[in-house]
C-alpha cells in the first residue's frame, strides 16, 4: 500500500472537531486492495473528534472497478469507566432518523423479534437507526443464493426474518432497540435535547470480569503493604498527586487529590487534573463515605441572583431537574462536581448548547438550533435572577448537597426529602448484588 495524500493537522491535536466547514481537516488516502474484486481501490481515513462525545477514526473504502464500498468507525479514545446501555422505544418514522454511534464491542438487540447482533461481529459504524436495520438486512441476505441451493429450508427462514426486519422500517407497531456497550463508547442521539427523552432510557453499568477480559482489561496485581494507622489523617493534611492520562488528548498528566470536609455535610474527595500539553482542566468529586441508607431529593427555590453563590456538591449518581424548563439531566452526565449553583448552570449550558455536536455541521437544523439557543437564553436569565425556578438534585445515593445559607437555622427556600430507593435505582448503584453480611457462611 502507498500513501497518496496525507495532511497533518496544523497547530494542535491530531483529532480535530468534526465540522463540514473545516477545510483544513482532510482525510488520509491509501491505495489498498478491494476485497470484492481484488483490484486496487482507495481507503480514506479521517481522525475526528465528535464534540460532546469523543475521538473517532472514520474510514471509507471505494473501488472504482466493481463499485464496492464500505465505511467503518472506530473509537480512538479510552475505554470508559462504566459500560452504557441505550433502550429506545421506536414509535414513529422520525425515530428511525436518530443518529447512532455503535462501537465494535456493542451488542444490538430487538426483543420483539428475539434478534441480537453480538459484539465484535460487525465493525463500528456512524449511522442512524434505519441504517442499523439496513445493515442487519444486508448481512442476513449475504450468501442467500448459496443457501437456497444447499439449504433451502434455512434460506426460507432467513427470508421470512428479513421481511420482518424490513417491516420495522414502516413502524406499523412500536418496537424496542437496545444498544449495550461494555466499553461505554456508543451513543444514541436525543432529538429533543435539552428536554428529557421520554422514549429513551440511558443506563450506566459496571462491567463483569468476562466483559473486562473481552476489552483487554485485567486487574493489576496489587502489592500488599503495611499501611500506617494514621494514613487517613495524613491524607486530610496534604494534597496527593498521581500520574494519569489527559481525557482530551491522552497525553500523560498529573492529578491532584485531597480530602475535604464540607461543613454540615460530610467528607468528599476532590480530584483536579491539569494537562500541560493541551491546557485541558477538569475537576471531579467523589463521596468520601458510604452510600446512604436513603436517597436524597434537594429542591432549591431560586428567587434572586444571590442564590448563584451557594456552594453545591453534585455526586456522579445525582440527576438534575428544572421543572419550569421541562429539563432533566441524568446521573453521570456532567460527573461529580463541587462548585456553585452558577457553576453548575454554566456547565449545563456548555453541555447542551456550546459543545453540542448537533448545532454545527451537517447535523444542524434551524429548528433544533433555535430551540437550544432559547434554552441557553433561559439559563442566562436564571443566572441573572430574572426567572423564578426550582433546581432539584435527586441523588439515590444520598451524597449530594446544596449550601444552607441560614445554617444552623432552616433555609426557607431549601427543601430536603429522604426517600426509599426503588429496585431499579439500587440496580443502577450495584447494591442489589452486594453482600455485606455473612461472609463466613
Amino acid at each position: 500500500m502507498s500513501i497518496i495524500h496525507e495532511e497533518s493537522v496544523r497547530g494542535g491535536s491530531m483529532f480535530r472537531d468534526i465540522n463540514a466547514d473545516d477545510e483544513d481537516s482532510q482525510p488520509t488516502e491509501i491505495e489498498s486492495m478491494c476485497m470484492n474484486c481484488h483490484e486496487d481501490g482507495m481507503t480514506r481515513l479521517l481522525l475526528s473528534k465528535i464534540p460532546f462525545f469523543k475521538e473517532v477514526i472514520v474510514s471509507s473504502f471505494r473501488c472504482d472497478h466493481c463499485h464496492w464500498s464500505n465505511t467503518e468507525i472506530q473509537s480512538a479514545g479510552r475505554i470508559q469507566d462504566q459500560g452504557i446501555r441505550y433502550t429506545v422505544k421506536i414509535r414513529s418514522k422520525p425515530d428511525l432518523d436518530r443518529e447512532v454511534v455503535r462501537s465494535d464491542s456493542a451488542i444490538t438487540k430487538i426483543p420483539e423479534l428475539d434478534f441480537e447482533v453480538p459484539a465484535y461481529t460487525q465493525k463500528g459504524s456512524l449511522s442512524t437507526i434505519e441504517g442499523l436495520l439496513d445493515r442487519a438486512v444486508t448481512a442476513l441476505q449475504q450468501d442467500q443464493a448459496v443457501r437456497r441451493a444447499d439449504f433451502p429450508d434455512l434460506a426460507l427462514q432467513i427470508d421470512e426474518f428479513v421481511d420482518k426486519l424490513q417491516k420495522l422500517k414502516h413502524v406499523e407497531e412500536e418496537f424496542t432497540l437496545i444498544i449495550e456497550d461494555p466499553s461505554g463508547n456508543s451513543f444514541v442521539e436525543n432529538p429533543v435535547a435539552p428536554q428529557k427523552d421520554e422514549a429513551m432510557t440511558v443506563t450506566h453499568f459496571t462491567r463483569t470480569v468476562d466483559q473486562d477480559a473481552q476489552l483487554g482489561l485485567y486487574p493489576e496485581n496489587e502489592l500488599e503493604e503495611e499501611k500506617p494507622e494514621n494514613n487517613l489523617e495524613a491524607m486530610r493534611g496534604e494534597v496527593l498527586m498521581f500520574k494519569t492520562n489527559c481525557p482530551e488528548c491522552n497525553v500523560p498528566a498529573s492529578t491532584n487529590m485531597k480530602l475535604v470536609q464540607i461543613p454540615h455535610f460530610k467528607e468528599v474527595i476532590i480530584m483536579a487534573t491539569n494537562c500541560d500539553d493541551c491546557g485541558h482542566r477538569t475537576n471531579e468529586v467523589k463521596s468520601g463515605g458510604a452510600t446512604e441508607a436513603l436517597g436524597t431529593k434537594i429542591t432549591l427555590h431560586v428567587t434572586d441572583a444571590s442564590d448563584m453563590s451557594r456552594d453545591l456538591l453534585k455526586s456522579e449518581t445525582c440527576g438534575i431537574l428544572i421543572p419550569e424548563l421541562e429539563f432533566e439531566l441524568g446521573m453521570a452526565a456532567v460527573g461529580g462536581k463541587f462548585t456553585t449553583l452558577e457553576g453548575l448552570l454554566t456547565n449545563i449550558k456548555d453541555l447542551i448548547v456550546s459543545k453540542n455536536p448537533f448545532l454545527c455541521g451537517d447535523s444542524s437544523t434551524s429548528d433544533r438550533s433555535e430551540k437550544l439557543q432559547q434554552f441557553g437564553a433561559k439559563i442566562d436569565r436564571i443566572m441573572a435572577g430574572e426567572m423564578d425556578v426550582h433546581v432539584i438534585l435527586d441523588d439515590p445515593a444520598g451524597n449530594s448537597y446544596i449550601q444552607n445559607v441560614y445554617a444552623p437555622d432552616p433555609d426557607p427556600e431549601l427543601t430536603i426529602e429522604k426517600y426509599t430507593r426503588t429496585y431499579e435505582q439500587n440496580e443502577d448503584l450495584g447494591l442489589n448484588d452486594m453482600k455485606t453480611e455473612g461472609y463466613a457462611e
